[in-house]
């Protein structure tokens, strides 16, 4: 009897034993392994320019105004055609009813519709946004950073983080007394890429008035940076 009973214990506290083999293995997973943190920055030319004019007008007859709309529309699509190194998008185009003080009757309609132009050239945009200032109003002007920009730097960035991480890895194993890491794992993050900055409108109409010489813009810069999170393991 006693016998038996020794035995169920010895056999159930090697079952235990067994039991916390996954959870030893998993402490000496993370054994040495610490947090780090590196992040570099650089300042990053907007280096292009986004101009949204617009007409808009209004008519009893809603097939005239739409006719008198398309028709600005297509001479300022046609005049931006030639000026090389600008992308043209058109933007939305909305007609409405205009109703009588008592809201219950339409009296005519108004219409509105947008031209986006954007380029890198900003002396040719700003010179093509003066001239079609004579038919067309300005929503804004805006600046930011181009595609193509926007991908040198952060391959240049990158590279620059993977070194500050590496540096700042090798900087912890010496004061733990290290041999050695090795990176467990490492992720990648970027900030600071704007949405265009916008300029008042008011202030570049004037600028671009008929009697004014077309207007030196400076888009100017966005501080951008990266950081690279992860985690090491210190070989002892």
């Amino acid at each position: 009897m006693s016998r038996f009973i020794r035995s169920t214990a010895f056999m159930t506290l090697s079952a235990s034993a067994l039991a916390s083999l996954p959870a030893m293995a998993a402490d000496e997973l993370h054994y040495n392994q610490i947090s780090l943190r590196a992040e570099v920055s650089q300042e990053v030319a907007r280096d292009k320019m986004i101009v949204t004019l617009y007409t808009e007008s209004q008519n009893s007859d809603p097939a005239k105004l739409a006719a008198e709309i398309t028709t600005t529309m297509n001479t300022a699509l046609g005049q931006a055609r030639e000026v090389k190194g600008v992308t043209l998008r058109q933007g939305s185009r909305n007609s409405y009813p205009i109703y009588d003080n008592k809201n219950q009757k339409i009296t005519g309609w108004r219409e509105r519709a947008e031209l986006r132009l954007e380029s890198a050239d900003f002396p040719a945009l700003s010179k093509l946004t003066g001239e079609l200032l004579n038919t067309l109003k300005m929503e804004n002007m805006d600046f930011a950073i181009a595609d193509a920009t926007r991908k040198s730097s952060e391959d240049a960035l990158l590279k620059d983080a993977v070194a500050a991480f590496k540096a700042r890895a090798q900087l912890a194993t010496d004061a733990l007394g290290g041999k050695g890491y090795k990176i467990v794992n490492l992720n990648f993050n970027t900030n600071g890429y704007p949405m265009p900055y916008a300029r008042g409108a008011m202030m570049m109409k004037a600028a671009m008035a008929d009697s004014a010489p077309t207007p030196e813009v400076e888009a100017g810069t966005s501080q951008v940076s990266m950081s690279a999170d992860g985690v090491i393991e210190v070989i002892q």
